[in-house]
């Protein structure tokens, strides 16, 4: 799902991979929302925001959404930094890394919750930062391990390729309706994760306010289990089937 690249990539490995964490980018911006009344997925509206604030000349509200769009660029950055570097060692493994940075931020905004801080301006302020960087890091880790066929954190131009695939399957011959199947699939299941972690991210936000954010911590973790799992039982298949040609 993470480790394989280039021509060892199959479909497979990019459904199973839209499928997890889209539904946890759909869980971190509903819980934004009712949280901070952030989005944390995107900056387009944040762009629009800064635009209005900074014409209506409230600076300081400006200067906020600009580190927010800041705070998702420097998530990206540093997502493909650290796989940059970390590939040079261990290309296998080098996603490792900007995974476990946003599980550590997402785990240390749920524990927050239970420090009784209440919600106050800056630390609204801090967990929209948190929260964008860490959907930064994944935007940048899911582009770059899917080749730029998988983007799981905003909705707006998976609709548009959507549509483009649409109309090509109206006009398009029979080879190629079946690649086009195939993209609108995994489009599908990209919007579909989304929306299912958007409504349960909200529900459970009802009853469990920031600690709702264990979740897709969980579900994380779960993938680099995953992910470790199959690839040691595909390690040994073919270490079982090389010693049975000898």
């Amino acid at each position: 799902m993470f480790r394989h690249t280039g021509k060892g990539r199959t479909y497979r490995h990019n459904l199973k991979l839209a499928s997890l964490l889209s539904c946890v980018a759909g869980m971190v911006n509903s819980i934004g929302v009712f949280s901070v009344h952030t989005l944390t997925t995107n900056v387009t509206g944040h762009f629009a925001y800064f635009s209005e604030q900074f014409f209506l000349e409230n600076y300081a509200s400006a200067f906020t959404f600009l580190l927010y769009i800041l705070s998702f660029l420097l998530g990206a950055f540093v997502s493909g930094l650290v796989m940059e570097l970390a590939s040079r060692r261990n290309a296998h493994t080098s996603y490792i890394i900007p995974v476990s940075i946003e599980i550590a931020i997402l785990f240390t905004v749920g524990v927050s919750s239970l420090l009784d801080i209440g919600i106050g301006p800056v630390y609204s302020k801090l967990i929209s930062i948190l929260l964008l960087f860490a959907m930064g890091l994944q935007n940048a880790l899911v582009t770059r391990v899917s080749m730029s066929v998988v983007r799981t954190t905003h909705l707006t131009g998976l609709f548009t390729d959507l549509g483009i695939d649409l109309s090509q399957l109206l006009t398009n011959g029979k080879p190629q309706k079946a690649i086009l199947l195939r993209s609108i699939f995994l489009k599908l299941m990209i919007i579909s994760g989304f929306f299912l972690g958007g409504i349960t991210g909200g529900w459970l936000y009802r009853y469990l306010f920031l600690q709702t954010l264990f979740f897709p911590v969980l579900i994380l973790m779960f993938a680099l289990w995953y992910d470790k799992v199959m690839f040691r039982y595909y390690h040994l298949k073919r270490k079982y089937r090389m010693k049975n040609r000898i």
